[in-house]
């Protein structure tokens, strides 16, 4: 029933069945996504802005949902992304199929407390099983980690934009995670894009690596490349800028605007005077280094670069062991970075700083290449799963089967406990595990197989317990 003022006031009966169809509409609108066959989706909005990607969380946030209930599962899809970077379609299909499992009960009037309980308890089952299956990295050499961690990117990787390259890029994304050691903090990793060349061409930096923002007058005639130089790091402008528009000065002489002019540089050139003074090769800044000064620093045999992003800044402050200044005056040396090799580099149309063998070795950047925009922005999210699961498996050192192959197990599992129970319980809990069933199904669907066949296959090997004795050398089984 609705209200005079257009409010949707549905109750009961009636409201349950109208959340669970609208959740399994939007599901229906992400299913096609998932695996290896998955296609991506064409999001137009009403802006003109154009996003081709197959990540559930980007396409959620891009459509316009209504529906309290739909929105919740959008927020699923939200947090999964927040939490653990992959893994986002599976989660908004499980939720929906739980939904579309219970809807006959609730039509045919069931009891729902009875059918949450046994839900609840499905589901602390199924976490146990999957403590039981899991296979732990802990203890285990760094190049079996990197194996392991590998197969972990890679099958994040499978049913991405850039699938086609799993193994290159799973392969940079572990060592750029294994580059950062045990601080977990994402702004470690740098991701920089550069339109041009094949995704092949992209490549890993232990260290820091930005693009030159500006390019100065005399730019050219700076050293592109140190041996274990000192690095100044400042927050501090060292251009002359022009009068301020409006400005007012009463002069008796015209003498006297020169002496202002020659005090502007007297206090530039001291300030450079410092700079050079404190033994730095390269000089940074998060503000505009002027045309004079870049002139003024090549000349000494000193690189500069101005207009640093904030994000690179405390990047390179955090590899050279820098402390970004806010004035020039007595600069110390504790206050100076240091890396083993600092050069700058052609990349594309781009010119790149690049710092490696930094002290603390706890920073890694990842140069992206690409064709098209659309391909390195999407690009550059698959990236971000990846890390995201790769960090993820670090923290908790137990990863378990996918394509499917946990959900069949789990399934297999409740459908046995399920023949020991009596009442309505056995009922709900085979509908837990016929839930679990839908993602293999949708990845043979989307694969274009015969999802019937191989579903009976797979509930025959996982009964017989034939994949149950491979879990320890084999992470993913396929067909």
């Amino acid at each position: 029933m609705a209200s005079t003022l257009g409010t949707d006031t549905a109750q009961g009966k009636g409201q349950l069945i109208s959340n669970i169809n609208a959740c399994t509409a939007l599901a229906d609108a992400v299913r096609t996504t998932l695996g290896r066959g998955g296609m991506a989706k064409l999001v137009h909005d009403e802006k003109g802005n154009t996003t081709i990607s197959n990540d559930d969380a980007t396409i959620m946030n891009l459509l316009d949902i209504v529906h309290p209930g739909a929105k919740i599962l959008a927020d699923i899809a939200k947090s999964q992304d927040s939490e653990v970077g992959g893994g986002t379609t599976t989660v908004v299909l499980l939720a929906a199929e739980f939904l579309k499992e219970a809807k006959p009960f609730v039509e045919d009037g069931g009891q729902l407390h009875n059918l949450i309980s046994s839900y609840r308890i499905a589901s602390m089952m199924a976490l146990k099983k999957i403590e039981d299956l899991a296979v732990s990295i802990e203890g285990k050499s760094l190049e079996e980690k990197k194996q392991l961690l590998s197969k972990c990117a890679a099958t994040t990787l499978s049913s991405k934009l850039i699938g086609g390259e799993k193994e290159f890029s799973a392969s940079m994304v572990v060592d750029a995670v294994i580059a950062i050691g045990n601080d977990g903090r994402l702004n470690l990793i740098g991701i920089k894009k550069v339109p041009g060349d094949t995704m092949r061409d992209s490549f890993l930096v232990k260290g820091v690596a930005f693009k030159n923002t500006f390019s100065y007058a005399g730019f050219e005639e700076q050293p592109k490349k140190f041996q274990s130089p000192k690095i100044l790091l400042l927050n501090v402008e060292l251009e002359r800028k022009p009068e301020k528009e409006n400005a007012e000065i009463s002069l008796s002489d015209p003498l006297q605007y020169q002496s202002i002019v020659d005090v502007e540089r007297t206090i530039m050139y001291i300030k450079l005077d410092q700079c050079v003074k404190s033994g730095a090769k390269i000089v940074l800044s998060r503000l505009a280094i002027g045309d004079q000064v870049t002139k003024y620093f090549a000349d000494r045999d000193i690189f500069c670069s101005g207009h640093v992003a904030e994000e690179d800044l405390m990047r390179v402050a955090d590899a050279t062991g820098a402390t970004v200044q806010i004035i020039v005056h007595n600069i110390i040396d504790e206050v100076l970075g240091s890396c083993e090799i600092f050069e700058e580099r052609q990349v594309g149309n781009e010119r790149f700083n690049i710092f490696s063998g930094c002290p603390s070795d706890q920073t890694a950047t990842i140069v992206l290449r690409g064709g098209a925009d659309e391909f390195i922005e999407e690009a550059e999210k698959c990236l971000h799963d990846a890390i995201m699961i790769v960090r993820r498996a670090l923290k908790n050192l137990t990863v378990v089967p996918g394509g499917g192959a946990i959900d069949m197990e789990i399934s297999t599992y409740l459908r046995q406990h399920a023949s020991t129970t009596a009442g309505n319980s056995q009922l709900f809990i085979n509908a837990y595990a016929k839930a679990l069933e839908v993602i293999p199904r949708q990845i043979c669907d989307n694969a274009g197989s015969d999802a019937t066949d191989v579903l009976n296959k797979l509930r025959q090997k996982h009964a017989s317990g034939t994949l149950r004795q491979k879990k320890t050398n084999q992470l993913k089984w396929r067909r």
